[in-house]
């Protein structure tokens, strides 16, 4: 691939494919191109944690703001890195050759680089510049083309920003293609600042840290494995501060944020800190707490010893929780390994075609399933409303012929361009009639556990082997463990412990209850479980009885008197006596 290099954006003569795709994001809308900006109070906290601070020699490091919008971060750069020149130069020097390599401000956007071109030139009039060397210094710094293939050379002190938060479907495929070519990280359904992130850190300096807010999802979830596990083993999760709930942003945005400070160094402790309040005192305290050589009792800050470990979800949060989930992972086997399997259950694609009630679907009696939704389980027991879901698949795994089932091949035909308008069926058109997952009809016969993916509390509801779980449903079934038992375990605050560790958060304190979490559990095998507390627990589990569920729960994991009490206060109950 040959580039051609000019003062502005760049240009893939072999590709021009890729070039146009370049022209239209450079274009395209604010929701496009994932811009949101940040408050000017959390752009100052971020520099304090990363160390871009007035009182050093700004002029011998080298900054990055690979995605500068408007110059939210660039702005208070720029104010910082002139008052620590003036103050040691005292007048002295040339502005232009002297600071000339220490900022590198990249946009994409064509209007805002114009915009923040004009800021940065006025900003450095008022600081004392001159014209010439104000407009000298905007033509050295910025840089206008896509920061994820634009070349740039040598290493830098300081990676500071806020990475555009786009999804992969809004980028144009070739683009796409192109990213996922140069980054490893850009793994399954990843937004654009997975490679924002990992580019960053290749370009950071020894000791060098980057500081970024974005969203938290890739710390948990998995699309950020690669990603995780690229900080882990070369380099060191230093600052976690948790934004959810804050107003991080000047505007409101729907997003799960977090600030993350990022060393080229050695590894070691992660300082922990959520939802501070957005005001210049209040951050600038904390950013303070956050650096200082001893922590004390700050009732803010946390350290963890062994936040990130390879590709697994970060675990972040109070020392005794974290302290409790390791000794668990360290003692018991995992959910799947006690003879336990977690599952989702069907998607369709079309549900309003394969879904209707149970006894309104006119297909053949053995093409349909009756279906248990989320609706059906929400007070905690089976309510079937009488859904029913179409089955189109055979005993052998393969789709039944039509021409052997007429009632079916009719049903089907008449929603033909509802089914075949779904990806699945224009990927494989022999094959236009399947659910997206393929439906195993005897697991209805199967007693299970369904669980909902978003509760503010554990939700686990036993099913006696009646119906087939829909895909908003996860379903746990044992070839050991007895389930109510099992239900009684996985009501627990040590289940929450373990997903509230595990998983990420939504907004209201809701937690995932995922498959990938799920099957990090821990659990004892059954025939371990003592006859005594086998009964208890069942009882428990049969009941619902929370209480009940965590007093067996505790006696199960053996835990300590102090760890019951972190149990407790996780489940929400105050005395654990």
């Amino acid at each position: 691939m040959v580039f051609r290099k000019s003062n502005k954006q760049l240009s893939f003569l072999d590709h021009p494919e890729v070039e146009t795709a370049i022209a239209y994001m450079a274009v395209s809308s604010a929701e496009t191109r994932g811009a949101v900006f940040t408050r000017r109070e959390v752009v100052d906290f971020i520099l304090d944690l990363a160390g871009y601070t007035a009182d050093k020699s700004l002029h011998t490091a080298r900054l990055l703001e690979p995605s500068m919008g408007h110059g939210d971060f660039l702005m208070p750069v720029i104010d910082r890195l002139i008052d620590a020149y003036l103050r040691e130069r005292r007048g002295k020097g040339d502005p232009v050759s002297d600071l000339s390599e220490c900022i590198c401000a990249v946009e994409l956007h064509h209007s805002s680089y114009e915009h923040t071109r004009e800021l940065v030139i006025a900003a450095l009039k008022v600081k004392g510049l001159k014209a010439r060397q104000a407009h000298a210094l905007a033509d050295l710094w910025l840089k206008q083309g896509d920061f994820l293939l634009l070349p740039l050379e040598g290493e830098f002190t300081h990676v500071i920003g806020n990475p555009p938060y786009v999804r992969q479907e809004l980028i144009p495929d070739v683009l796409i293609a192109e990213y996922r070519r140069r980054f490893e990280t850009i793994f399954d359904r990843a937004d654009i600042y997975i490679p924002f992130i990992e580019r960053s850190l290749s370009l950071l300096a020894s000791g060098g840290r980057l500081g970024f807010i974005c969203a938290d999802r890739w710390t948990k979830n998995r699309y950020g494995g690669p990603l995780r596990r690229l900080v882990t083993k070369k380099f060191h999760l230093q600052y976690f501060v948790d934004m959810v709930d804050t107003d991080a942003f000047l505007s409101d945005v729907i997003a799960y944020p977090a600030i993350v400070v990022i060393g080229r160094e050695k590894t070691g402790p992660t300082r922990f800190a959520a939802r501070p309040s957005v005001d210049a005192q209040s951050l600038r305290r904390l950013a303070e707490a956050m650096k200082t050589v001893k922590l004390g009792k700050n009732a803010e800050v946390s350290e963890v010893s062994y936040a990130a470990v390879d590709d697994e979800p970060w675990m972040l949060g109070a020392p005794d929780e974290l302290n409790l989930v390791r000794r668990l992972e360290s003692s018991f086997p995992t959910l799947e390994d006690t003879g336990c399997r977690v599952g989702i259950g069907v998607a369709t694609g079309a549900d309003h075609v394969f879904i209707q009630g149970f006894d309104e679907l006119d297909v053949e009696p053995d093409r349909k399933l009756p279906l248990v939704t989320t609706r059906d389980i929400m007070t905690g027991t089976v309510e079937w409303r009488g859904l029913g879901i179409i089955n189109p698949f055979g005993s052998d795994g393969k789709l039944v012929p039509l021409k052997n089932y007429p009632r079916l091949r009719s049903y089907l035909e008449q929603h033909s361009t509802a089914i075949k308008g779904r990806h699945c069926a224009k990927k494989n058109p022999d094959s236009w009639y399947r659910t997206i997952d393929r439906i195993y009809p005897e697991l209805t016969k199967v007693p299970k556990l369904l669980i909902p993916d978003i509760k503010g509390e554990a939700h686990i509801v036993y099913e006696s082997g009646e119906l087939y779980p829909h895909h908003n449903l996860y379903f746990i079934t044992s070839r050991e463990w007895d389930l109510r038992a099992l239900q009684a375990v996985l009501l627990s605050g040590v289940t929450r412990l373990f997903i509230s560790s595990y998983s990420t958060k939504m907004r209201g304190g809701y937690l995932r209850f995922q498959a990938q979490y799920l099957r990090r559990l821990r659990l004892p095998h059954w025939s371990a479980v003592s006859a005594p507390l086998r009964a208890k627990l069942i009882k428990a589990g049969k009941s619902r009885d929370l209480d009940a569920c965590n007093e067996a729960t505790t006696e199960l994991y053996g835990l300590s008197a102090k760890e019951k009490q972190t149990i407790w206060m996780t489940a929400g109950v105050a005395d654990a006596a």
